[in-house]
């Protein structure tokens, strides 16, 4: 009887059981003693006896958690069942409720091994009292056993299957939520992008128009330069600096990092301050011939890799993580390998809380860029990460005749 997995419906389920088995207790007790039986004395004692055999069992941290001892405990609950059976032919009515419980608590195959013992003894006790056997003596309890052991088995059924529905549930939430990560991550991109291109097209080329007609202005006026001259420099110079200032702008549309470095050398400096001011020893190593990638490329593998680091240091307990950036002559390979407690792939992993990119995000983005993201991991063996992107080899052109 573990009540702390008990739903509301199997709770109340259970003390209607416990209601039932009290109730027919209190009237083999109570018939007893109307009916003036030679027993009756003994019978009572009986009675309440198993009563509070069984009161005690819900009571015990041991019984709820322990098969073993439930097992125990059932035994005890039986032992004075089949004292007051072979005083009272009414205590056969208390094998109903029994059988519930010895499904519910003990293994499958213990469990009906105990259901069938106690029908037996329910039958053969009944047919003691009644000093002879026949069919109507052994249809009441096994008839009661067949119905306790199809309930029970339909129940598990149910339960099985709603907590299947209920993993299914978490997993179609936990993709949703990696999704709108995805797409809220793209949109983000595709702004910046779009405000770049719009500053670019519009701002810098405007202010260069400016900076080009003040400078023909400038000289096409040469009869009043001492009036027009300084006015018109003032204004190439403050076009000059809107210019200036529009270039910036654009500039820091772009990842800090990658500003005046390389996609290596962005790399390498993460390494560098991760391993200086976390407890992580983070390694860089590069392969192959560098190819110059797209601003796109080197974002998605510099977010990449600063995700995976944060993963690692947040969740991995990893003491050392390998950032290497192989150039593979088609392809552009980063790879991420820490030494850590690992997990398990088949769990899909929910976006990090600190607003970091979970798996699903990180493959998304490698996939809008015709890349591809791989994990492999497993629980105290690490975790390895390799994101993938295929590079455009330019076509080889004949040389002149």
């Amino acid at each position: 009887m573990r009540t702390s997995a008990l739903t509301p419906t199997s709770r109340t389920l259970m003390w209607c059981l416990h209601l039932l088995i009290i109730g027919l207790l209190a009237l083999a007790a109570t018939r007893a003693v109307i009916d003036s039986r030679p027993n009756a004395g003994w019978i009572v004692a009986l009675a309440a006896g198993c009563g509070l055999a069984y009161a005690v069992g819900p009571l015990l941290p041991r019984v709820r958690l322990s098969k073993t001892a439930a097992a125990w405990w059932l035994a005890v609950v039986g032992l004075v069942w089949l004292a007051l059976l072979a005083l009272s032919p009414d205590g056969v009515w208390v094998a109903f409720p029994l059988y519930f419980l010895q499904l519910h608590l003990l293994p499958r195959r213990a469990g009906l091994v105990a259901v069938l013992v106690t029908a037996a003894a329910a039958v053969a006790g009944f047919a003691a009292h009644q000093h002879s056997f026949s069919p109507a003596v052994a249809i009441g309890p096994a008839l009661g056993a067949a119905v306790a052991v199809a309930v029970v088995r339909g129940y598990q059924a149910l339960y099985r299957e709603s907590e299947e529905r209920r993993r299914l549930i978490d997993d179609l939430t936990a993709t949703r939520a990696d999704l709108a990560t995805a797409q809220h991550n793209a949109g983000m991109l595709a702004e910046r992008e779009r405000l770049a291109r719009e500053i670019h097209d519009t701002l810098a080329q405007g202010l260069s128009s400016i900076h080009l007609l003040l400078s023909a202005a400038e000289r096409a006026l040469p009869d009043r330069p001492e009036v027009a001259g300084p006015q018109v420099a003032q204004a190439r110079q403050t076009a000059g600096d809107n210019l200036a200032e529009a270039r910036r702008f654009v500039a820091a549309l772009t990842p800090p990092a990658l500003e005046r470095n390389s996609l290596a050398g962005a790399l390498e400096r993460l390494c560098t301050t991760t391993s200086a001011r976390l407890p992580l020893t983070a390694r860089w190593s590069s392969s192959g011939e560098p190819v110059s990638l797209s601003t796109e490329q080197e974002v998605a593998l510099l977010r990449i890799a600063q995700s995976a680091l944060a993963n690692t240091v947040q969740h991995a307990e990893a003491t050392t993580v390998d950032v290497a950036l192989d150039y593979l002559g088609d392809r552009v390979a980063l790879r991420i390998a820490d030494n850590g407690v690992g997990f398990d792939t088949i769990r899909r992993i929910a976006p990090s809380d600190t607003g970091g990119f979970g798996i699903a995000a990180m493959r998304a983005r490698m996939e809008e860029l015709g890349g591809s993201l791989h994990v492999g991991s497993s629980p105290r063996r690490g975790t390895t990460l390799v994101a993938e992107l295929p590079l455009a080899i330019p076509a080889k052109t004949e040389a002149p005749a």
